[in-house]
């Protein structure tokens, strides 16, 4: 048998054992007869680096797989990446700008030459630094969602969809980000509350005065774009206005004061300005009153022409010039301190602007209606379900999806519009549009450089919706084996935030098209947070690189830390000290192996009894803890499952089992127990595998000697046997006995090496009898009897009804143990004594709630049992 090292090293054995993984194709899965578990990555932005949410993310996924592989199953877990259109294309052209290159000076197809080569250099990093962690993803059928089947899927999807009447194309209201210059969803805005200014404008009215309606605004700027001045049509104070005009300051634009019951009586002056092109509210007041809608911002957010003044100026900048403008001309009136929210794009932390824009809009109400029900009646289960409101909030009111963006790194919408027309056709290919262009012209020398394909692209979670199904081509070849035999999928693990991106888009797109759900449970982990509770993020700098993470405490240590508080849904609120208790485990579990194989076997001993119950109890004990694993991962428990392992191998097996089997200094092992031993620590190895895959394998290779291409990833774990459960019970009283007997040489000071005699008068509960040979190995008890009565000169202790005697004699300073226990009876008696006040107070037992008043009873009988205790010792040794 090869020499096992002193020290675990975690980085040596990581590459080792992952490049043994990948070589022998561990990971791959095809179908066959055995049931599927498959899992699909949730995929990272083809621009990321590892962080700290991917981190647990992936730990989470990665325990699942191995679990469900060592259980038989045919594990898939298919990863992958997103194509992430803005923040790809962003990272492009600041690329190009640093080479001295305007995005604008190239072509289409000269630009996206530059992406896919920077997606072909940058693209992999975050997958190869998922190896890192120990991911078992299936490699072999890595997919990106701008794969050439993938792309087809989403083209076919666009096109069905349209056909159906789901998909059009209109101006409407959308957010627009400035700095990436395209639309963005309402889910990709993130509203922070910020300490603005409320600016007080007179609008005088035309034609009379010095008379003015007065309105609030904390965007002086969009005043450029005003239709309108709007008034609730029950508020008395702006009735003689109604009708009239007032003059939009700087522009000098008439428009009118009209009235609708939208307009808050109560907020800021009660007259409310109206710019249609610039809010989503006046946009909709402005199609009740046909209002004219004027867009004064170009796509960068710098005013335009149409604004009249300040035309080319940033609009924050702007800002700032149009007050003094406006006091100038007479229509500053005050200007407030005010708290409110802005929105800002998740992508490129731009301030959103509210803008009218003709884009590409999914239709969502009817087609999200089985996606709403398969979550309510539990068909897709959601761990933890609280998560269930929220997602029925949002599908209860889900409202139509833009799907077009401005860019050109993604999937180009396949559109194509007719000569000299705002008409078009939607086809998947060029050749299908020509022929559809010809039809509906009815010219059939028409050519397809007559058409003119739309510019945009769509929404980079118009592909990942489809996900689960097109990673195995199931829209392409709907028929093909992998599709029928992976989907649905079962477990998916994703964050919160993006339940509405993605998971009930899913969810969505796999009624619509396979007639199923995408998969059977949704796994919501929380939020990484540093210990001031603010979610980890570069920006912020208080987020630790996970890779130096690894190289300081091993990928297995990190796993580990990463678990150990992070309950489903929960956030967690991560330190070094987590990862640093994972590789102080990970070394507890390496010393207690290297401790068992240094001891010397001899076959020709027979095995003691204290061991043969050892070995038993233990047996049955990772039965029971393997059937409390299933419950807790059935459950998503995943962090308790972990406490529940270390807990197995740090108390029951290191503190407890290793202690009752190790044989005295210097002195061989029997061979029985040894043997068994290594039965029960490759046990365990399996059960520790799925969270510490690295140091369990490094083990089971060196616990019995193995044939290349042997692993513990691939070995089944045992299947949990029957355990009684009275049995178990018998242990932890053996414990307790243990325990006490500890206490007494502690409170006596009697070494270890003392052995001591044992007196048992028992009581009602059964005495653990088959485990008297392990109380006398672990307590160093010489002889262990039964008493009828109290032992005279004996320090005693209960354990449950049992009462337990030990003889000290002249083990101990009798003066000095007279003198500690004197003392104890006087605070005890003086404990009671106050305990007595409180319940000889009427008002006291008569007021105070019952359980406040049960409690202090309990005391006071606890008080007399320990009295009684004392008085008996104190007797024993006068």
């Amino acid at each position: 048998m090869k020499e096992i090292p002193t020290k675990y090293n975690p980085l040596k054995t990581e590459d080792k054992w992952y490049s043994y993984w990948l070589e022998h194709g561990f990971f791959h899965s095809e179908p066959d007869d055995r049931d599927p578990y498959t899992v699909v990555i949730p995929p990272p932005n083809v621009t990321g680096v590892l962080h700290m949410g991917h981190m647990l993310n992936n730990t989470i996924q990665d325990v699942l797989v191995r679990r469900a592989r060592m259980k038989g199953k045919n594990v898939c877990w298919v990863p992958g990446t997103d194509h992430a259109s803005i923040a790809t294309e962003a990272k492009v052209v600041n690329k190009l700008r640093d080479e001295g290159i305007d995005k604008h000076s190239l072509s289409r197809d000269e630009f996206l030459e530059h992406a896919w080569e920077w997606k072909e250099k940058h693209g992999g990093i975050i997958l190869d630094q998922l190896k890192k962690l120990g991911a078992s993803c299936d490699w072999n059928r890595t997919s990106f969602t701008m794969d050439e089947e993938y792309s087809d899927s989403v083209l076919q999807v666009f096109v069905d969809l349209y056909k159906k009447g789901k998909i059009y194309r209109g101006v409407r209201m959308v957010n627009w980000d400035p700095k990436a210059k395209t639309a963005v969803s309402d889910e990709e805005v993130i509203y922070k509350e910020e300490q603005s200014k409320l600016y007080y404008l007179k609008y005088f009215v035309e034609g009379i005065e010095n008379e003015y309606l007065t309105i609030a605004t904390t965007r002086p700027e969009t005043i450029l774009g005003d239709t309108a001045v709007c008034v609730n049509p029950n508020d008395e104070r702006f009735r003689k206005f109604v009708g009239k005009k007032v003059i939009v300051p700087l522009v000098n634009r008439p428009v009118e004061v009209i009235e609708d019951e939208y307009v808050d009586m109560e907020f800021g002056t009660g007259a409310l300005k109206i710019t249609p092109a610039h809010d989503i509210n006046d946009y909709e007041i402005g199609q009740r009153h046909n209002l004219k809608s004027i867009d004064i911002f170009n796509d960068d957010g710098t005013l335009n022409e149409a604004a009249e003044v300040l035309v080319g100026t940033d609009r924050f900048e702007a800002r700032k010039q149009i007050i003094p403008m406006l006091e100038a001309q007479g229509n500053m009136l005050k200007i407030e301190d005010y708290t409110n929210k802005v929105g800002y794009s998740e992508r490129t932390d731009a301030v959103i602007e509210p803008r009218l824009s003709m884009q590409w809009f999914m239709r969502m109400k009817e087609i999200s209606k089985p996606a709403l029900d398969a979550v309510m009646n539990d068909e897709v289960q959601f761990h933890p379900a609280k998560f269930k409101n929220t997602y029925r909030h949002w599908m209860e009111n889900i409202q139509d999806w833009c799907i077009s963006r401005q860019l050109w790194w993604g999937h180009r919408i396949p559109a194509w519009y007719l000569p000299n027309s705002n008409d078009f056709v939607v086809a998947q290919t060029e050749e299908e549009a020509l022929k559809l262009a010809r039809e509906k012209t009815g010219d059939t020398s028409l050519t397809l450089d007559q058409l003119c394909q739309d510019e945009d692209v769509l929404d980079t979670w118009f592909s990942s919706w489809l996900w689960p199904i097109s990673v195995f081509n199931g829209l392409t070849q709907p028929d093909n084996k992998d599709i029928q035999y992976y989907y649905p999928t079962n477990d998916l693990v994703t964050a919160p935030e993006i339940m509405f991106f993605w998971v009930a888009r899913m969810i969505i797109a796999g009624y619509e098209y396979l007639g199923k759900k995408p998969f059977e449970n949704v796994y919501f982990t929380g939020i990484v947070r540093d210990q001031h509770r603010r979610k980890m993020s570069k920006s912020l700098g208080n987020s630790p690189d996970p890779i130096e993470l690894m190289e300081k405490y091993g990928a297995d240590g990190v796993r580990v830390g990463m678990l150990l508080c992070s309950p489903a849904g929960g956030d967690l609120l991560f330190d070094e000290s987590l990862p640093e208790q994972g590789r102080n485990f990970a070394n507890k579990i390496w010393n207690a192996f290297r401790l068992v194989k240094t001891w010397e076997v001899d076959e020709s001993l027979d095995q003691p009894e204290a061991s043969k119950m050892a070995t038993a109890w233990l047996d049955a004990k990772l039965n029971e803890t393997s059937k409390k694993l299933d419950k807790q991962f059935e459950q998503f428990r995943l962090s308790e499952a972990l406490m529940t392992v270390y807990k197995l191998f740090w108390d029951e097996f290191s503190s407890w089992f290793l202690e009752i089997i190790k044989p005295a200094y210097q002195q061989p092992i029997d061979g029985k127990t040894m043997s068994e031993t290594i039965v029960l620590f490759d046990r365990l190895l399996h059960i520790l595998h799925p969270f510490m895959p690295f140091i369990t394998e490094e083990i089971w290779h060196y616990l019995e000697e193995r044939n290349a291409g042997e692993s513990l990833m691939i070995t089944p774990a045992r299947k949990a046997g029957t355990y009684d459960s009275k049995d178990m019970d018998q242990f932890e009283q053996a414990k307790e006995v243990v325990a006490g007997v500890r206490k007494v040489r502690k409170e006596k000071n009697i070494a270890m090496k003392e052995g001591l005699d044992l007196f048992v008068n028992k009581g009602d509960d059964a005495w653990p009898e088959h485990y008297e040979s392990v109380i006398c190995k672990l307590a160093n008890v010489n002889k262990l009897e039964h008493a009828t009565a109290k032992v005279e000169d004996a320090t005693s202790f209960l354990v449950r009804t049992h009462e337990c005697f030990i003889p000290v004699g002249d083990m101990i300073d009798k003066e000095a143990e007279l003198e500690k226990l004197n003392k104890e009876l006087e605070y005890n008696k003086g404990f009671l004594n106050s305990v007595m006040k409180k319940l000889s107070n009427e008002r006291f037992v008569n007021n105070a709630p019952k359980k406040v008043v049960d409690a202090e009873r309990k005391k006071k009988d606890d008080a007399e049992q320990k009295i009684k205790t004392l008085e008996e010792q104190i007797a024993n040794l006068s």
